[in-house]
C-alpha cells in the first residue's frame, strides 16, 4: 500500500493512503487531497496508480502537474510531464512538502536477486 505524507519541519502531520487509481491534489474541495493554502492551485496535480506491465500484482505510481501556477517538484526538480514516484521521494506541491512511501516497493527491493 502506498501513502502520501504531508510534512511540516520534517514531522508528519497528515497521511493519505493512495487507494484509488487516481488521486487528485489541489485547493478546491472536489480534490481527494485538499490543501487549503494559497500556493496550491485549484486542481494542482494528480497521482496515478498503474499496474506494472512486467511484474504481475505490482503497482507503479506516477505524478503529473495539472498546469499549476507554482509547480510540482519531485526531489527538488520541477516536473514538466508525468513522473514516476519511488518510495521515499520528496514531493513539493506549491509550498507544501510530502513524502511518498510505497511499502510494496520496499518489500520488492529486499527480495531482489541479481544474476551475474
Amino acid at each position: 500500500m502506498a501513502s502520501f505524507s504531508q510534512l511540516v519541519d520534517n514531522v508528519v502531520v497528515n497521511t493519505f493512503e493512495l487507494e484509488q487509481p487516481e488521486t487528485r491534489i489541489g485547493r478546491r474541495n472536489d480534490n481527494d487531497i485538499q490543501i487549503d493554502e494559497i500556493s496550491v492551485s485549484g486542481h494542482h496535480a494528480v497521482i496515478e496508480a498503474v499496474p506494472n506491465a512486467y511484474l504481475d500484482g505490482t503497482i507503479d505510481y506516477y505524478i503529473t502537474d495539472s498546469n499549476s501556477t507554482n509547480g510540482t517538484f519531485v526531489n527538488d526538480i520541477r516536473i514538466e510531464s508525468r513522473q514516476r514516484l519511488n518510495s521515499n521521494d520528496m514531493v513539493r506541491v506549491g509550498w507544501n512538502e510530502f513524502r511518498f512511501i510505497d511499502e510494496d516497493e520496499n518489500a520488492l527491493e529486499k527480495t531482489a536477486y541479481i544474476l551475474d
